[in-house]
């Protein structure tokens, strides 16, 4: 990929704030850096809100309301459609894009943009199907209706990771229910949010709808927003700590929140597990996004009787990788995403050595420009561990061992955290006590991947509130309304002995 092109792509890309259907600066003309992670060079400078800009498109997403809500079904989800057409016709732009700003590997990145396309054509198909119900009451007095209805203006804020499908797991369920929306992306990389955005103007989106804000100063902007008694709706992807701080904010205001927030997967592979299948699964898992994901696996648990071979098949996998830019032909990791993401590893693993673990590969930030982490397996990781407690969010293997199912069970629920876990079995009716028995919102039973727009994407514990994807997607951005209305039957001579029951209680005998 050559220089010209990036640059020529770069200088498409927005670099202002959306706001009621106009692309408008900053109050004060504030402006904020974006870098490639994997030179450390500046590549875009963008407009950087106040907290006025998070008012001003807090005041366009209330006044776009009552119209989008009032618009037919039918035509939010051709506007969706329309909107993961063009997401397809511009998949290499918007793949190149992520990795220039956030690092991953191209093809990953390709990856990316067809699940995050996904999500626009899986909601512009419910936008259609929001049910309701009506039927007597048991009485028999009146008739009950339930309808659904849009929460109102929300507020979305999406991570650095996955910075496109984090951005349309959001938009599209919420434009699908009829609501309107102020995104804030994360800092690192509001590149891919504002070309999305872009791209939802050319597929018809109306003014005001979606609303974007780029910022350094994330919680001087969004408190306000937060405070504010016309949002109805907060949705944040992050870290728990973070999240646990929006639910605070959010309290006041009693608003409908969604939380996907921290993990740390167990990856369990017991003794009779295909392991061909596992060390796949594994891969996966782990060094997927070069293993800065949510879903990333965090703890390897495996059977002490096929341990030693899991670790030397693993390692082999992991001893092939090639590291680099991600524009680099064949690269399949590619930089963490700052400095501090390369310390944050390098001290979890300098503990777990420090603790007995035995290095099978990597180990060490990597001399060259940009923030690269060697691709790393540990093995013999000892109980107490730093980084079996925290989320890595990095290219590290870490493998525990174990004797039994029950010292399995207890490993792998042993966190605050229950985002995900995956198990490695051949046996049909352990893997049903293992879906019974894991803490986890969701499971990998023999698979590494786990994530489709059709399913209900969340956690368990202190892993967040609520679903993203499924059918149970586009529930997080409806309110239910429940209305009595009287029988259509009236007693009279048309309907001999038809009359309303008593409803006193009876007397006692």
């Amino acid at each position: 990929m050559s220089q010209d092109h990036e640059s020529a792509l770069l200088a498409r890309v927005p670099d202002r704030l959306y706001i009621g259907g106009q692309w408008r600066a900053a109050a004060g003309g504030r402006t904020l850096d974006v870098h490639d992670p994997a030179t450390g060079d500046v590549v875009r400078t963008v407009a950087d809100a106040a907290p006025a800009d998070g008012l001003a498109a807090l005041d366009a997403a209330a006044e776009a309301f009552p119209a989008w809500a009032a618009t037919p079904p039918r035509h939010r989800a051709e506007i969706l459609r329309r909107a993961f057409d063009l997401l397809q016709e511009r998949t290499e732009e918007l793949a190149l894009l992520m990795t220039i700003e956030m690092g991953k590997p191209l093809a990953e990145a390709r990856g990316e943009v067809a699940y995050g396309g996904e999500f626009l054509r899986w909601f512009s198909e419910e936008a259609t199907r929001i049910h309701g119900r009506y039927g007597p009451n048991p009485e028999g007095t009146g008739r009950m209706v339930v309808s659904q209805h849009p929460v109102g203006p929300c507020l979305l804020i999406t991570p650095w990771n996955l910075p496109l499908a984090m951005a349309t797991r959001k938009i599209a369920p919420a434009l699908a229910a009829g609501c309107t929306v102020v995104i804030k992306p994360a800092e690192l990389t509001p590149l891919t949010t504002l070309y999305l955005v872009q791209l939802l103007e050319d597929a018809g989106v109306p003014a005001g709808v979606v609303n974007a804000v780029t910022t350094s100063t994330a919680g001087e902007v969004c408190e306000p927003i937060i405070r504010d008694p016309r949002l109805r709706k907060l949705s944040f992807t992050g870290s728990t700590a973070v999240g646990q701080r929006l639910l605070e904010q959010a309290a006041r205001g009693v608003l409908r929140t969604s939380m996907e927030l921290g993990g740390n997967a167990p990856f369990v592979v017991f003794d009779d597990a295909d392991l061909d299948q596992a060390v796949d699964g594994a891969v996966a898992a782990k060094f997927r996004n070069t293993g800065q994901a949510c879903t990333a696996a965090n703890r390897f648990i495996v059977h002490r009787a096929v341990a030693e071979e899991f670790a030397r098949r693993v390692t082999e996998r992991v001893q092939r990788f090639a590291v680099g830019r991600g524009t680099e032909d064949g690269a399949m990791i590619g930089p963490l995403i700052d400095a501090r993401a390369v310390a944050k590893a390098a001290a979890l693993v300098g503990d777990a050595v420090r603790r007995g673990a035995t290095v099978r590969t990597g180990g060490s930030a990597i001399d060259r420009p940009g923030t690269f982490y060697a691709p790393t397996v540990l093995d013999d990781v000892a109980p107490g561990s730093d980084l079996l407690r925290e989320e890595i969010f990095g290219p590290v293997l870490a493998i525990v061992r174990f004797d039994t199912e029950d010292e399995a069970v207890r490993l792998a629920n042993d966190t605050e955290y229950g985002l995900v876990a995956y198990v490695y079995t051949a046996d049909l009716a352990r893997g049903q006590r293992m879906i019974e028995r894991l803490e986890t919102g969701m499971m990998g039973l023999n698979v590494g991947v786990v994530s489709n727009a059709a399913a209900p994407f969340g956690g368990w514990k202190m892993s967040g509130l609520g679903r993203e994807g499924g059918a149970e997607g586009i529930q997080e951005y409806l309110q239910t309304k429940y209305t009595l209305t009287p029988s259509p039957f009236v007693p009279g001579p048309a309907t001999p002995g038809l009359s309303a029951p008593s409803l006193s209680a009876p007397s006692p005998s």
